[in-house]
């Protein structure tokens, strides 16, 4: 898996301190941004996020591309709504010798591994008789697994990255989103350490778990779960 930010907006801090600040000031973004020290920005970053007053992190973006992933993983990405998706398309780009993300519980048995990889040989031969027969690419994938190795582009704001960091670095989440989601943390963190300080599972950002009856048992669930 690999797992890069692109893009994201410039000086995100200042701009999250910026639209606060506005919104209690009489003068106008621009000038509140240039008048702004960095000792100010942090400040009131890090009780922005501290006081959960997260609106004002809608305004910055952060755009990762993200490869070596299964269509599993895609499938569970989109739930998350408030993003933005590009992803490599089976129907134009073929998928004649794809590559096959195998799950570690699979990996460490020899039998279970000797088993996936030969049932991807065969959908393997499969999608290329069918195309030989001339089926078109985008009927062909019907046969593929969703083991299949996929490559997309996320764009997130801030706010939405936190929400996503909270329920996907989270022990119960599905292990390679979660991977996935780990990779994205640290990557926003070097280009915003005072937006992601606390970002996480709740168990590690609030000291709580928030999976119920479900918890890991890393932290005490909420007082109202039982």
């Amino acid at each position: 898996m690999k797992v890069k930010l692109m893009q994201y907006t410039p000086e995100p801090e200042r701009t999250v301190a910026m639209a606060a600040r506005l919104c209690y000031s009489a003068v106008g973004a621009e000038e509140l941004a240039e008048k702004m020290s960095q000792s100010q920005v942090a400040g009131l970053v890090s009780k922005i996020v501290e006081l959960g007053h997260l609106s004002t992190l809608e305004h910055v973006n952060f755009t990762f591309a993200v490869e070596g992933i299964s269509r599993v993983l895609s499938h569970q990405l989109v739930r998350h709504r408030i993003a933005s998706y590009s992803q490599q398309s089976q129907r134009y780009v073929g998928e004649h010798d794809f590559e096959a993300i195998v799950p570690p519980s699979i990996a460490a048995r020899p039998e279970a591994a000797a088993k996936f990889a030969a049932l991807m040989a065969q959908i393997r031969a499969a999608y290329e008789e069918l195309t030989d027969l001339g089926i078109p690419k985008e009927d062909a994938r019907y046969v593929l697994a969703n083991a299949t190795e996929t490559k997309v582009v996320i764009t997130m704001n801030a706010r939405t990255l936190l929400h996503f960091f909270s329920l996907r670095c989270c022990m119960r989440a599905q292990w390679e989103i979660r991977a996935m989601a780990e990779a994205m943390l640290k990557e926003a963190r070097q280009a915003a350490p005072l937006l992601f300080a606390k970002a996480g599972p709740t168990c590690l950002s609030a000291g709580y778990c928030s999976e119920g009856k479900m918890s890991c048992g890393r932290a005490k669930p909420l007082p109202t779960q039982s």
